[in-house]
């Protein structure tokens, strides 16, 4: 027969609180470690591609922040395991994640999405990398980035022409992406030069689809298609 007095919580010792507080602690821990160094991975690539390309640091830094920024820790940065698919981004927890989800796309025959720090789209630039992990690697995503806008730089002369063909070559999407490039680069510390450089490093070749000759769809010269100018992104963590 159950009593009629009410159960009393029983309070946790002051040993036990503290017990408590450090498993707490021990399994949170992790896990914000991993993301503090997530969260640095693209500034990582993109140094590491600046020193082999040439193209200016922060050039790079704000253009990974205009393609894959978002909210963490306080700050807006760059994250490496973001997914745009057919206009919606993701962001995920984990490259594991991101490969999950990617490739549930490709195996059902979709190759529209962007992967990694600097967004490169699968459709026009997947025969680039041996893999799709190796697409949405940091370092391998901003080296080709680097390459990519080390040609548009040489066809325009001016850094932020450049970031605007990156894009898009349709002149109103091109502008628009530089006016929001040029907002996040005034954040960033100093310096912030993006004045012409020393002539940049040359490929070694031409790995680029989107700039063999080919149809007319490939002759767009950006790293995007032309349709899904305006990217929406959403936070996931359970890879779906």
């Amino acid at each position: 027969m159950a009593s009629s007095q009410p159960h009393r919580a029983t309070a946790l010792r002051p040993e036990w609180r503290i017990c408590l507080v450090l498993i707490l602690g021990m399994a949170i821990a992790p896990a914000a470690r991993a993301g503090t160094q997530d969260d640095a991975l693209c500034v990582d690539a993109a140094r590491h591609a600046a020193q082999a390309t040439g193209v200016p640091m922060a050039v790079l830094q704000a253009l990974a922040v205009t393609e894959s920024g978002r909210r963490w820790n306080g700050r807006y940065a760059a994250w490496p395991w973001t997914v745009n698919h057919r206009g919606k981004g993701l962001w995920f927890d984990s490259p594991e994640q991101a490969l999950s989800f990617v490739r549930r796309q490709h195996k059902a025959g979709d190759r529209n999405f962007d992967l990694g720090c600097f967004q490169i789209n699968h459709r026009w630039h997947g025969d680039a990398f041996a893999s799709l992990g190796a697409m949405i690697d940091p370092r391998q995503n901003a080296l080709y980035a680097a390459r990519f806008l080390t040609r548009l730089y040489r066809e325009t002369g001016d850094w932020h022409l450049a970031v605007g063909r990156y894009h898009s070559r349709t002149p109103d999407k091109a502008r628009r992406y530089r006016a929001r490039f040029g907002q996040i680069l005034a954040t960033l510390e100093p310096p912030r030069d993006t004045a012409p450089v020393a002539e940049p490093r040359a490929a070694r070749a031409n790995g680029f689809p989107l700039l063999l000759a080919s149809d007319a769809q490939r002759g767009i010269g950006s790293l995007v298609p032309r349709v899904g100018a305006r990217k929406i992104f959403v936070r996931t963590g359970d890879g779906s």
